[in-house]
C-alpha cells in the first residue's frame, strides 16, 4: 500500500450539504477519499449522497455546529480530519473559532484576520486597487453623508451589503441592479437602518456570460496554486443572481495571474475563487468579487474538467503530492431549474449551450442518484401540500 493510499483513510469532514457541498462530496468520494458531510438540514442533496457518511447537527442552538464537529474530532480511531467549509456561515464560525479548530483539524482556510479583510467589499476593492488590478468604481455608504458621493457615478449602479449579515438578508436581496442614482439613494437610505455598511458599485457593461472566475486551491507553502477559469452561460436572477450553468474558460486563462496578484497581497492561502466580469466596452476583466475559506457554488465545474480543487485542499492538509490535473472531454456544469428559468426569461443576457459539449446536471447523476431522486420526491410533496392548501 502506498503512503497516498494511507493517508486517504483520513477523513474529510464538509460542512454543508447544498449543491456546492455535493459537488465536493463527489470529487472526494470518487477519489477515495472517505468523507462525513455536516449540514442541519437531513434533506440537503450532499446528506443523501453515497460518497459521506451524513452527521445532522441542530441548527436551532448556538453550538450545534460546534457540538458536530467535536464529535468528529473526538474519534480516536481515525487520523484529524481535514475540513472543508462550503458555506459562508462555516467559514464566519470557523474564523471565530479558528485557534480552537485548528488542534481538531487540518484547516483550508487561512488565519482569522485575512479571511476577515476579504470578506468586507470595501477592503477588497482597496486590495485590488494595491495590486494594480482593475476594478468598477465604487462608493462605500455607511452614514447619511455618505450618500452624496452616490452621485457621482454613472449609472446603471449595483447595490449590495458591505458583508454578509442575517438580519439584511431577511430584508433585501443579495444584489440590486439600479437604472439611476434617484432610485439608488432611496433603495440605499431604506437600508442603512437595517445595515449601515452599503457598496454601490457602477455597473460594468456586458451580459451574463461574460462573467468568468477563477476557482484556486493555494498550498500554504511554496507550491503553485491549482487553478481552473470557467465562465457563466446563465444566472439566475438574471444580472444579479447565482450560477444557472457554466463552462470551461481556457481563453480567460490571464485572470489567473490576476487572481494570485490580488491573493497574494491579501496573504491569502487555501479554498479561494474570485469572480470577474469582462468588460464589453474594452475587453477588459474587471475584479466583481472574491470567495475565501471555502468552495464555490459551481466548484464541481473544474472537477469536471479534470481539476480536482477539493482533492488539492485535501492532499496538500496532509502534506500528500497533490494531484495531476487530465483532460478529459469538456463539460458544462448545469443547475438544472435555475438554467430554465434563465433560458425562459426574456431579460436574461445568456448564451446558449454550445454545440459538441455536454451538459452534466448539478444534482442528478446516473452513479449517485439518491439525491436527485429524493430531492424529487421532496419537490412533489411540497408542491401537492400546496396545491391542497395544506
Amino acid at each position: 500500500m502506498t503512503d497516498m493510499q494511507r493517508r486517504f483513510g483520513t477523513p474529510a469532514i464538509v460542512v454543508g450539504g447544498g449543491l456546492n457541498g455535493l459537488g465536493v462530496v463527489r470529487s472526494l468520494g470518487r477519489a477515495g477519499v472517505p468523507v462525513i458531510v455536516a449540514d442541519s438540514d437531513a434533506k440537503a442533496p450532499g446528506m443523501r449522497s453515497r460518497y459521506a457518511r451524513a452527521l445532522r447537527y441542530d441548527a436551532d442552538t448556538a453550538d450545534g455546529l460546534s457540538t458536530a464537529l467535536n464529535s468528529v474530532a473526538r474519534d480516536k480511531n481515525q487520523d484529524r480530519p481535514v475540513l472543508i467549509l462550503t458555506t459562508e456561515k462555516a467559514v464566519a464560525f470557523v474564523t471565530r473559532e479558528y485557534y480552537q479548530l485548528e488542534k481538531m483539524f487540518h484547516m483550508t482556510l487561512s488565519p482569522p484576520a485575512a479571511v476577515q479583510a476579504c470578506t468586507h467589499k470595501s477592503t477588497v476593492m482597496e486590495i485590488a486597487q494595491a495590486a494594480g488590478l482593475a476594478h468598477p468604481r465604487t462608493v462605500a455608504v455607511r452614514q447619511t453623508a455618505d450618500i452624496e458621493a452616490i452621485k457621482s457615478l454613472r449609472p446603471p449602479l449595483i447595490v449590495k451589503p458591505a458583508y454578509h449579515d442575517s438580519g439584511y438578508s431577511k430584508i433585501f436581496r443579495k444584489a440590486y441592479c439600479v437604472p439611476d442614482r434617484e432610485s439608488t439613494i432611496t433603495l440605499v437610505e431604506r437600508m442603512l437602518p437595517t445595515l449601515a455598511d452599503i457598496i454601490v458599485q457602477e455597473w460594468i457593461p456586458g451580459a451574463d456570460s461574460d462573467i468568468y472566475f477563477c476557482l484556486q486551491y493555494r498550498p500554504r507553502g511554496s507550491g503553485q496554486p491549482v487553478s481552473f477559469v470557467g465562465r457563466k452561460l446563465r444566472s439566475w436572477p438574471p444580472r444579479t443572481g447565482g450560477t444557472a450553468s457554466c463552462m470551461a474558460a481556457p481563453e480567460a486563462e490571464t485572470v489567473i495571474d490576476s487572481t494570485n496578484d490580488f491573493f497574494a497581497k491579501a496573504g491569502i492561502s487555501g479554498l479561494v475563487s474570485m469572480e470577474y466580469k469582462r468588460d464589453s466596452s474594452d475587453g477588459r476583466y474587471m475584479v466583481v468579487e472574491p470567495t475565501v475559506g471555502r468552495t464555490d457554488f459551481q466548484e464541481e465545474i473544474a472537477t469536471l474538467n479534470g481539476v480536482n480543487i477539493p482533492l488539492a485542499a485535501y492532499c496538500d492538509s496532509l502534506g500528500l503530492e497533490l494531484p495531476k490535473s487530465t483532460t478529459p472531454s469538456p463539460r458544462i456544469w448545469r443547475e438544472r431549474i435555475s438554467d430554465s428559468r434563465s433560458a425562459a426569461d426574456p431579460l436574461a443576457e445568456s448564451v446558449d449551450q454550445p454545440p459538441g459539449i455536454s451538459a452534466t446536471d448539478a444534482l442528478y447523476r446516473w452513479h449517485d442518484p439518491a439525491p436527485g431522486i429524493f430531492t424529487f420526491i421532496d419537490r412533489v410533496h411540497n408542491w401537492t401540500g400546496r396545491s391542497r392548501g395544506g
